[in-house]
């Protein structure tokens, strides 16, 4: 890879030491990633939860932090995905205190290099949304799919190393994502119905993700009748990354680098696939269970917008549920969810609401097995991609749904 001057200088640790180990990091997968040499980013965006860092990882971020604070601070603006727990709530959750411990190591550690303890997946709707064409080193494929797609960004998913790497130099290697020439679309997909729920949305974003089927290949979808919000787009782009690896799509008239099907795509090709109305409930009828018992609602994978916050707060008030409902939020959100009074009237209910946490990052089989929680439903696409591994039994329903199933026990 070719180095700028700078860039030599980090190697041969004149910037001290964690800029070197940072910089030999990205060397190795800039090469194995075919990267001609590195990109400036503006900010970097860390998978920071325990359960995926482990010890070694915990181990690896502390070594860090016993450098020099001359070496070690980050240098360009850096921030973390949820946490493992919400400590306030930690033990409801029945999580364990050597949870909190491993979480608390981590969070010391990258104190120490100056990161900023977001604690969120959904930074886009809360701190430092990037801009179109703005080169940033994010982590989280959620966060990665709406930069890329809705905003306009260029990104790769970067593991956790790459992520504290790139804010440790300011930069990441130039591959993927970061190129004009792979931001083009690579299949059309036609729809001739416009999902208006958020569950409807996500489930036409699995099935996109389940059409695509690799990191490389870039979607684009025409035939919408109606501009999605940013909530719609959050659940489609977090849906088509976990069902498929995607990283980048385009919408016709909705994305900014698809004014037209022109600007990313060949016009004169046929659509790749087309779906309707009966593809998107054929998926949510792959994950019903209808007049099953739920033992466990949760509302997560993304965390929860303000304005999900306060749709939720609506469908909570004057209800009694019996089945434990979690909604999970950032710690941005969480403190207007306060003040606005929608925590107090969600939790007027018996539900629970977390701040800075992820459900499926939090020991969700652990939990499971002190809870005794099977059967999840949840108005997430992603999360009912993603939690059978953890050994839930998984259910996709609308908000409302989900919370008629907690009040009454059973999902109808």
């Amino acid at each position: 890879m070719k180095l700028t001057d700078e860039e030599r200088a980090m190697l041969a640790g004149e910037a001290g030491r964690a800029r070197r180990i940072a910089l030999e990091h990205q060397l190795k997968v800039g090469n194995f990633l075919g990267a001609a040499d590195m990109v400036p980013v503006t900010q970097a965006h860390v998978m920071a939860d325990t359960e995926s860092l482990g010890e070694a990882g915990i181990a690896w971020l502390e070594a860090l932090a016993a450098l020099p604070a001359a070496e070690r601070r980050v240098r360009v603006p850096t921030i973390t995905d949820p946490r493992g727990t919400d400590f306030e709530r930690a033990h409801d959750l029945r999580q364990q205190d050597w949870m909190l411990a491993l979480e608390r190591r981590a969070i010391a550690a990258f104190q120490a290099l100056g990161v900023l303890m977001t604690d969120t997946c959904i930074n886009y709707q809360t701190i430092m949304p990037p801009v179109r064409g703005e080169h940033v080193a994010y982590g989280d494929t959620g966060v990665v799919i709406y930069s890329n797609s809705v905003l306009g960004a260029r990104s790769n998913f970067e593991g956790g190393p790459s992520a504290v790497s790139a804010g440790l130099t300011g930069r990441t290697p130039r591959y993927g994502y970061h190129l004009s020439e792979m931001r083009r679309a690579t299949l059309h997909i036609a729809v001739d119905w416009t999902p208006r729920r958020l569950d409807e949305w996500g489930a036409l974003g699995a099935l996109v993700g389940r059409t695509a089927g690799n990191y490389w290949t870039v979607p684009v979808i025409s035939g919408l009748d109606r501009v999605p919000g940013s909530d719609a787009l959050k659940h489609f782009g977090a849906a088509a990354a976990s069902f498929g690896s995607l990283a980048l799509f385009h919408m016709v008239g909705v994305t900014p680098e698809a004014e037209r099907l022109a600007d990313v795509f060949d016009p004169k090709q046929p659509p790749t696939a087309r779906f309707g109305e009966a593809d998107v409930r054929a998926l949510q009828a792959s994950y019903t269970g209808d007049g099953d018992d739920v033992d466990l609602v949760v509302f997560s994978a993304p965390q929860l917008s303000l304005v999900e916050m306060d749709g939720l707060a609506s469908l909570c008030d004057g209800r009694r549920f019996k089945v434990p409902v979690l909604a999970i939020t950032s710690p941005q959100i969480k403190p207007d969810a306060d003040r606005m009074g929608l925590t107090a009237r969600i939790e007027a209910t018996g539900a629970m609401v977390l701040s800075g946490m992820c459900f499926y990052q939090s020991y969700a089989r652990e939990m499971a097995e002190a809870n005794g929680w099977r059967r999840l439903a949840t108005n997430s696409a992603k999360l009912v991609n993603i939690i059978g591994g953890y050994g839930y039994a998984p259910r996709l329903a609308s908000m409302a749904a989900c919370l008629d199933a907690a009040e009454s026990g059973r999902l109808a």
